[in-house]
């Protein structure tokens, strides 16, 4: 009587992509990871794809060679000037900067930062940041904010998703 041997069974290896119950271990994490990007998303999401810029102003604070624009200035400025003009919201921080005048001499100073997220060539947008450039030079008696527009811009989809793309080619 013959007897009958089993031939050995090999150990799964937990990583065999052929194995179905692996393919549905590897992609549970897939469904967490969507909702939370999905939360994170910025707030100029619409229901498609929309191409937004971020854009700095640097607001020098010295008024020759003294402090002229306060912390307090500075609050009044954002509540009356700002705000109103940038409804859909900005940040700004304090930063200290250097800069060459008209004189041609360096000078450090400290800074505020604004920082605006909009949609590529929004005329209303635009007009708001000219008459608030504007506004902070009549006020504060300065020589020039500086006003940074990148090449770049992004394109905040409905996942918050950031693509890059170039806006140099379209004026």
């Amino acid at each position: 009587m013959q007897t009958r041997t089993r031939a050995p069974q090999l150990k799964r290896d937990p990583l065999d992509c052929r194995d179905p119950s692996v393919i549905v271990r590897r992609r549970t994490w897939l469904v967490p990871l969507i909702l939370l990007v999905s939360s994170c998303a910025p707030a100029l999401q619409s229901s498609g794809a929309q191409a937004v810029v971020t854009e700095r102003l640097y607001f020098g604070r010295n008024v020759g060679a003294a402090l002229g624009v306060t912390d307090s200035a500075w609050a009044a400025f954002v509540r009356e000037v700002v705000s109103t003009r940038l409804p859909s919201g900005f940040t700004f921080w304090a930063a200290e900067g250097g800069w060459r005048g008209s004189s041609g001499l360096l000078s450090r100073e400290p800074t505020f930062v604004l920082e605006v997220v909009h949609p590529v060539r929004a005329a209303s947008t635009d007009s708001a940041i000219v008459a608030i450039i504007a506004e902070y030079k009549r006020r504060f008696s300065q020589e020039s904010v500086l006003r940074h527009r990148p090449w770049r811009g992004y394109l905040a989809t409905p996942m918050g998703l950031r693509l890059s793309y170039s806006t140099w080619p379209r004026r």
